[in-house]
Parts: structure tokens; sequence; C-alpha cells
């Protein structure tokens, strides 16, 4: 039987994982320790070994702090020092979980790397592409475009073909043993936050560093309270002066500590650059685009200009936000994508 190296976190998803390809492979389970939060390690490696021992598999702390805080965590503060808002899921997948975990697990003889990712793999012409899974509501292909080509020809997604809603259901009937429903809750999107970003990153940085708003003319219409406290396209908890009107964030200055606000249809994009971080077959053409995890995908015409994708949007969009990914879709076919740098 061939072996597979299964990402485990702990919960539902990559202990029912375990079990679906327990059927057909030896498996060895990974739990990755990425951050000091040592309470939920403690937690979490119980649940994995309890996993590990009912189904009778290998099971492996790999601990990647270090390398994790290197290029996770730090790319995560200095985005929010320059005024992007950072994915730290779609740097941590390419370069944590299916690029140091993956040579983990090739070290130690395993053919293929699993998770519990709802997303899927499809073999076209003889190359392997991720695609989204049959769950919409819950498809994660947007977090994985950047992954390597080696990455994607080991790749097995258990949950890929099932919905969410079913999972617990199976998961729970095939191993009454796991415990009690309540004690699994769904994943946060991002593992290393404490209670929301700000709390996170006030740590390393001055966070509450107050600075003038103003409008797209330059006019001062307020004053902000630490400009990482907002994103493009916030519009809670601006403080402007004698506006009865809605006020939204249109950009942030972070060389000169300055929020900028405008309103809705100032939102509005008619160009997108990002940096290409991984594209396959891509030519200039109309393709379906994704500029945030949760936004409904939209037509664009695409154009490559050395390492940029230009994004000429067929639809409208609004709030655009710099150091986002854009994601390039084929159908349902992701085809790669980047980070974004600028719009207009």
């Amino acid at each position: 039987m061939k072996k597979v190296a299964l990402l485990m976190s702990g919960g539902v998803d990559s202990s029912y994982s375990a079990y679906l390809l327990k059927q057909n492979y030896i498996v060895n389970g990974f739990y990755l320790k990425l951050h000091n939060k040592e309470e939920k390690h403690d937690f979490y490696i119980e649940k994995c070994k309890k996993v590990a021992k009912n189904l009778d598999i290998k099971f492996n702390i790999i601990d990647l702090q270090e390398e994790f805080h290197k290029i996770i965590y730090q790319y995560f503060v200095d985005s929010y020092k320059i005024a992007q808002t950072p994915n730290p899921c779609a740097m941590c997948n390419p370069n944590i979980k299916f690029g140091l975990a993956l040579e983990e697990a090739l070290k130690l003889g395993c053919d293929y790397i699993a998770s519990g990712h709802y997303a899927r793999i499809k073999n076209i012409n003889g190359n392997n592409y991720i695609q989204e899974a049959i769950d919409k509501t819950k498809d994660q292909s947007y977090f994985l475009f950047g992954i390597s080509k080696k990455a994607k020809d080991r790749l097995i997604f258990p949950l890929g073909d099932k919905l969410k809603q079913n999972i617990k259901i199976e998961a729970f009937k095939a191993m009454p043993w796991f415990g009690e429903l309540e004690e699994y809750k769904d994943s946060q999107e991002i593992c290393f936050v404490d209670k929301d970003y700000i709390n996170t990153i006030s740590k390393d940085i001055d966070v509450n560093k107050t600075g003038l708003i103003k409008d797209k003319q330059g006019n001062i219409v307020g004053e902000h309270k630490g400009y990482m406290h907002y994103t493009i396209g916030k519009r809670k908890g601006l403080n402007i002066k004698g506006s009865h009107a809605p006020s939204y964030v249109l950009d942030i200055n972070a060389n000169d500590n300055v929020v900028i606000v405008g309103n809705k249809e100032d939102l509005k994009k008619t160009k997108i650059v990002a940096k290409i971080t991984s594209l396959d077959n891509v030519k200039s053409g109309i393709y379906d685009i994704k500029i945030r995890y949760r936004s409904k995908s939209i037509k664009a015409q695409i154009d490559i200009n050395g390492d940029k994708i230009i994004a000429t949007p067929l639809e409208d969009v609004f709030g655009v936000a710099n150091g986002q990914a854009l994601v390039v879709y084929k159908d349902d076919i992701v085809l790669g994508g980047g980070f974004i740098e600028s719009s207009n």
C-alpha cells in the first residue's frame, strides 16, 4: 500500500480524513506546531493521539514554530505596517503545510500528503490542478492557488467531494469513540490570532498611533485611532466630523499616517494589478477571478505583463485591498494567481 502523510488538527475534518484514508493507504499523521499557544497544542494533540490510537496509524509532531514565525507571522505583521491586508493562509499553504511539511513527509517515505481542506485535485492533460470543492459554501481552493506542482502531484483531499453538513454525521457514525460532538467547533480561519488581528499584532508594534482622516480632496474630516485598525472598505469606527452620509475607507497612507475616506461608489475599481505567485497556462483572455475568500467569482479580462497579472473586471468590484490574493479560475479550476499590489 502507498503511504500518505495526513495533516491533522484534532478536529472533525482531519480526523474523518484519517478514517477515510485508512481504507486505502498506510496513514502517517502529522500535527504541525506552528505557534507558541501551548494550551491549544496540548488539547488538539491529545485529540490527534486518540484518533491515531483508535485507527492504528502513526502520529508525528512536527515543530515548525521558528519557520512559521519567520515566514508567516512576520509577513502578517509587516503587511499591516505598510497598510496592506495580509492573507496568511494563502502564504502558509505553499510554504508550510504543502512546502516544509511535504518535505518532512517525503523524508519519512510517504508517497502523498493529505489534509481536510475542502478542495479537489483534477488531472487535465497530464497536469494536476486545484479544483473547487463540491460544497461551494466551504470551498478553500482560493487559499491553495500558490502551491507548487510538486505538491499538487502528491495531494489528496478526502473531503473535496463531500458536503460539510454531512461530515459530522458520517464521522461520528464511523468513529463512535471520537468524543462528544459539542467538543468540536469549526476551526478559526487564522490559527495564531488571539481574539482579533489588532490584539495579536499589538504585541509587536504600536497600533494606536492616532492620525488624520482626509477626504479625496485632501480636506481633514476627522481623526483615526491608528491606521492599522482600518481596512479598505471599512465603514464602522470612523470618527468623521459633522457627516451624516456613510463614509468608507478608500486608501491608507502608512507613511503619512493618513486614512482616506469617500463614498461607496469611490470604492469601485476598474483595474487590479497583482504580482504573480503561481500561474499555469494563462494567456490574455476572459477568466473568472476572486479577490477575497468570501467574494463570489466575477468575470475579468486578464493580461500578463512580465510578473504582473493585469485584471480588468467586467463586473462591478468594490473595496479591493492590497495584499489580498487575486486568484484566476477557468470554470472551477484554479489556474493560479498572485497578491494584489495596486488597483484603480
